[in-house]
This record gives C-alpha cells, sequence and structure tokens, in this order.
C-alpha cells in the first residue's frame, strides 16, 4: 500500500494514484451519489450497499493518521446514507492495524454514524485474520451485531506475477480462500459464533478446493487442526460469499457447497471485474423465485442484520 490521491483527468474522472504511480482511473459514479442512483434505477437495483475502495484502507500507515482518513471516509458515507436512507446502506474503513483504534472507529460507525457494519481486508500488513492482535475487533462486531465484508487486498505473491493482470485474476481469489481458511483454522469462527461474515468474489478458491482443505484436514491433524479441532466442512452455511462469479455453472456449484441462504448478490460496481449488469447471472438462471429472491436481496438483509421493514 501506499498514498492514494487523485489526479484530474477528463470532465467526470480523475486518475487514481498510489504513492505517485498510476492506479487506475475512476469515473464520478465511485463519488457521486446521484449519477450512482441513475445507474442503479437503470438496472434495477432498488438499495446499494457503500464502501470505501480497498486501496483507501491503509493498513500500511501511522494508526492515528489512518484513524483521521477512516473517519473521514466513513462520515462521508454516513452523510451520503442520511440523505438518501431508501437507497444507501453502509459499511465503514477502520484502522486495522491497531485493533484498538479500530474498535473504537467500529463502535462509532455503527452507533453514531448508522453504518451496517465495516469493510477489512484478507490480511492486515502480512498478519492472518485469525491472528490474536485481531480478534478485539470480531468479538466487537459481534457484540455489536455489525456485519464484516473481507475483500482481498495486499495479494501475497503479487510481485512474482506481475504481468496479464494475474494478481487479479489469480491473487485475490487465493487471498480470499486464505482469509476463510484462517477463520476456520484459527477458531475465530468457533469462538463467535453469531459473527456474521461475507467474503468477495464468491469466496474465491475456497468452494473449489475445500475438499482438499477438508483432506488435509484429516490427513494431517497435526498441520491443520493444532488450533481448532472442528471439521472444516462444518462451517459450511456459517458465512456468507457474495455471487459474483461470473459464470453459471461456478454459481450453481456455489449454491451446492455454499447453500442457497449464505450467498448474496455481489457486484464490484463500479469496476471491469464487476458485474455489468447486477443480478443478470442470477435472473438468467433456471432458478425458483424464492432462490432467486434469496441471491438477489434476502441474504444479504440477514447478513447485514437488516429487515424489508427497514426501508419502509
Amino acid at each position: 500500500g501506499g498514498w492514494v490521491s487523485m489526479e484530474h483527468h477528463d470532465p467526470g474522472s480523475a486518475k487514481m494514484l498510489n504513492d505517485n504511480e498510476f492506479f487506475r482511473t475512476v469515473e464520478a459514479n465511485c463519488w457521486d451519489p446521484n449519477i450512482r442512483m441513475k445507474e442503479c434505477d437503470y438496472h434495477g437495483v432498488d438499495v446499494q450497499v457503500l464502501s470505501t475502495v480497498p486501496i483507501m484502507f491503509s493498513y500500511w500507515s501511522e494508526p492515528n493518521d489512518a484513524l483521521v482518513l477512516s473517519k473521514i471516509l466513513n462520515d462521508h458515507i454516513s452523510k451520503i446514507i442520511d440523505q438518501f436512507p431508501s437507497r444507501f446502506l453502509g459499511l465503514g474503513t477502520i484502522p486495522m492495524q491497531n485493533p484498538e483504534i479500530a474498535v473504537w472507529e467500529l463502535e462509532r460507525c455503527v452507533k453514531d454514524l448508522n453504518l451496517a457494519g465495516v469493510q477489512i481486508g484478507s490480511n492486515i500488513n502480512g498478519k492472518n485474520l485469525n491472528d490474536d492482535s485481531l480478534f478485539p475487533v470480531f468479538e466487537a462486531a459481534a457484540d455489536l451485531g455489525a456485519a464484516i465484508f473481507i475483500h482481498p487486498w495486499d495479494i501475497m505473491g503479487k510481485n512474482e506475477m506481475e504481468k496479464y493482470w494475474l494478481p487479479w485474476l489469480v491473487g485475490m481469489p487465493a487471498e480470499t480462500s486464505r482469509a476463510i481458511c484462517s477463520m476456520i483454522f484459527g477458531g475465530v469462527f468457533e469462538r463467535l459464533p453469531n459473527l456474521r461474515v461475507a467474503f468477495a468474489h464468491g469466496g474465491g478458491c475456497f468452494p473449489a478446493t475445500v475438499g482438499r482443505i477438508q483432506h488435509g484436514f484429516d490427513v494431517r491433524p497435526d498441520l491443520c487442526a493444532v488450533d481448532n479441532k472442528v471439521d472444516p466442512l462444518d462451517y459450511l452455511g456459517k458465512f456468507w460469499v457474495d455471487s459474483l462469479v461470473h459464470d453459471a455453472d461456478a454459481l450453481d456449484f456455489l449454491i451446492k457447497k455454499m447453500g442457497e441462504n449464505k450467498i448474496a448478490l455481489g457486484t464490484d460496481y463500479p469496476f471491469p471485474l464487476g458485474e455489468l449488469e447486477p443480478g443478470k447471472l442470477i435472473e438468467s438462471a433456471n432458478y425458483t423465485n424464492d432462490t432467486k429472491d434469496k441471491l438477489l436481496f434476502q441474504n444479504a438483509l440477514d447478513w447485514l442484520g437488516l429487515s424489508h421493514d427497514y426501508f419502509k
């Protein structure tokens, strides 16, 4: 990670720089709620969950500096939600490099800013999410009833696969599986059964490799079961993943492995790897209307701890 800045590019767009190196071009739909609502209306999206672009996590920085930035970002999201309460929900960002400060900002997000929870990275400066130092954050989220969305970032091996966009295509799915396995094997889900966590991009490569993961647990418990003796398969259905898998067969498989109650519509809006027409993959599938309703909105509400009445 590094210092993120914006450079005006064309009308309605800007270049995002990371330590003065070009990262990506972003359009006005990254920050203008009116444009977002127009695009949501065009695609039939009633409510959108806002979150900060992961590059803004700033886990690399001094904790107090990251707190200042987090507060600015979270206040901004909260303001948009206050302006358009029937159209937007929000997730905050917190300085996970200092769990004590992270808990403080998490509490502020939920109690003062009316945010549904927070988004965090798949590892924190190389620490897996089962690291003992991070547990107070998850414990606080469970106590507060806050949802957590985990997005891959600071991708392992990214410097060894710089060409072909491989960190995004290969590294991100592996990162997400790393996060899920860390929380399973590290006993986070076991210790906090009421914790509501969702993972991006259909859980990455975890669903496709869960058989290998479970087999490894069986044959090498001396390596895999050192912190948690519970079979990894027991945790399927105890956390959420989004639906962003870009392939009908992959979505069928995801439902078979994770269950139709734990998959929520994911879009990655407004970036290139997202689903350009949100929900099209689900809508075009041969599922019952009940299953489609779960995937399109009900499961997301369950993860966020909300009911339909919230928007009335």
